[in-house]
């Protein structure tokens, strides 16, 4: 489930209908810092909300819903079902992962990710293990045979950079190094799966417009017992109510072994939120927000790229400023000025952004 990222999408494939599933939001360039809720979304989590007002809230119901997103998640990064986990968050799904890394080994990441990604495997020393970075444009030729596991995002949070996964994967393989991806900031646009990769993480609340507090594993067949689940408790079992109390507490055959207990609140609208992504052709979504993308970078007199998020050197934060005060939600991150275009944007947000830049 890939397809090529280099250069492609322009303004013309803007101007679909995919923002008429969200509210206005004019202005809104900050998919990078949390996506937006569709209609469907915010229907489905006020009735969970309704529903749980008038003391009408079913357990059983919430748990047929998360299986559900799980089936709806599988089919987004192109693998089976119980290939799927759900978490709450990156970084304690990353911290499942780590136990895989064996004592005394070397876990390489890219340098300047996110640290919900590095920071777990830092927490090895004791065992001896070793992080070491290296720029995400070089970390295929930084792999060594003493490399046990490769971690990095997709798509660096930073910069927006696009990784070259196969180039990693490859260098991976060839010295017996897994991989582990984080999908964060690239699922929803890009469409790359977790085929590819032994582990992948990916919080649901950025690209995928899931309200935040649902992120998902996905683990690489055979590999489960590579992995300690840290975390298990009652839903960690393929028949829940049945292993809710101590002295029958079975692991999951699949992946559902990583889960943690779901955020009822938040299962419903990400449910929907899923649901409209299955629904959308992942070309043409690629597409519409890289042709946005392109066309800031030419107002912005940047070269033309293959991801979402513009970055650009505004280190006195001058530029986020002037976007701020024209009503443009945007951020700042290491130094840069950085924006993003997803489904609610049209070419009226680009030239938003010039006209706030005086461009």
């Amino acid at each position: 489930m890939s397809i090529s990222t280099q250069g492609s999408g322009n303004a013309a494939g803007a101007t679909s209908d995919f923002a008429g599933h969200f509210p206005d939001t004019r202005g809104y360039l900050a998919a990078c810092t949390g996506g937006l809720p569709s209609h469907t979304t915010l229907a489905a989590s006020r009735d969970f909300y309704d529903q749980w007002s008038a003391g009408k809230l079913d357990a059983h119901a919430i748990g047929d819903a998360v299986e559900r997103t799980r089936g709806l998640y599988a089919p987004l990064v192109g693998v089976p079902a119980d290939r799927v986990a759900l978490g709450s968050q990156v970084s304690q799904i990353v911290s499942i992962i780590a136990t895989a890394v064996p004592d005394g080994g070397e876990v390489l990441c890219a340098a300047g990710d996110f640290s919900s990604l590095t920071h777990p495997f830092e927490q090895l020393a004791a065992r001896g293990v070793t992080v070491r970075y290296a720029p995400v444009t070089e970390l295929a030729e930084a792999v060594t045979p003493g490399t046990s596991l490769v971690a990095f995002s997709l798509v660096q949070s930073a910069t927006g950079e696009v990784a070259d996964h196969a180039a990693v994967v490859s260098a991976a393989a060839a010295v017996g190094a897994r991989t582990c991806v984080d999908l964060t900031q690239s699922l929803g646009w890009l469409p790359v799966g977790a085929a590819t990769f032994d582990y992948t993480v990916c919080h649901a609340y950025k690209w995928l417009c899931a309200p935040r507090g649902t992120a998902f594993l996905t683990v690489r067949p055979g590999l489960d017992e590579t992995l300690t689940p840290l975390a298990a408790g009652w839903c960690s079992a393929d028949d829940v109510w049945s292993s809710c109390y101590a002295g029958h507490t079975p692991l999951a055959e699949g992946a559902g072994r990583f889960d943690l207990s779901p955020l009822w609140p938040l299962v419903a609208g990400t449910e929907a939120a899923l649901a409209l992504f299955v629904s959308l052709d992942p070309g043409a979504v690629h597409d519409h927000a890289v042709g946005l993308a392109n066309s800031a970078r030419a107002v912005l007199g940047l070269p033309a790229g293959d991801s979402a998020i513009v970055t650009w050197p505004d280190a006195d934060g001058s530029a986020l400023a002037a976007m701020q005060a024209a009503g443009i939600v945007a951020s700042g991150r290491a130094g840069n000025a950085r924006v993003a275009f997803h489904l609610w944007n049209t070419p009226d947000d680009v030239a938003l952004l010039a006209s706030s830049l005086g461009r």
